[in-house]
């Protein structure tokens, strides 16, 4: 599953695609995870009990959502959208990287963690193919997580 691993000052990742780690420091990446966990806890999920929580790097800042339910399932938002649209209306348009939890048990299989679809969609809106998308193992991990690139997360995105 994954190709290498690449370690920060607290934590092992598991690299899988063509990424690599781009930001400034490993610091960045454990400070976005760290947002996102904290987020995670607002999350307002009373149907599926399923709570997000999700931070992203644009522009140089931090911007962090949680996933939103609503009795029409239609209406409901994904903590990496809320997070991006938190971005984009203070005027970001560039996702350096995105971090997500969904605060799994050790061992939760990836596709269990991952961005849904129409969130990858959006993802590709504002970042690039080796945009990292490091997605939460959960604490008492072996190791933090994966650091995913978007292009192999969504390789044959739409896009104008």
């Amino acid at each position: 599953m994954a190709a290498s691993a690449f370690k920060t000052a607290n934590a092992t990742w598991h690299l899988i695609g063509e990424t690599s780690p781009s930001l400034e420091s490993s610091d960045q990446y454990e400070a976005l995870l760290e947002a996102a966990r904290l987020i995670r806890k607002n999350a307002y999920a009373p149907y599926s009990q399923f709570q997000v929580g999700a931070a992203v790097l644009m522009d140089g800042e931090i911007y962090s959502g949680c996933n939103v339910e609503n009795a029409s399932y239609g209406a409901t938002i994904c903590a990496e959208r809320s997070a991006i649209l938190s971005g984009v209306a203070n005027g970001a348009r560039a996702i350096d990287a995105l971090a997500l939890t969904t605060g799994p048990e050790p061992g939760t299989p990836l596709d269990q963690r991952s961005p849904c679809g129409v969130c990858r969609q959006v993802i590709s809106e504002f970042a690039e193919d080796h945009t990292p998308i490091l997605i939460d193992a959960g604490d008492g991990a072996a190791y933090a997580g994966e650091i995913v690139a978007l292009g192999h997360l969504l390789p044959w995105r739409f896009n104008l």
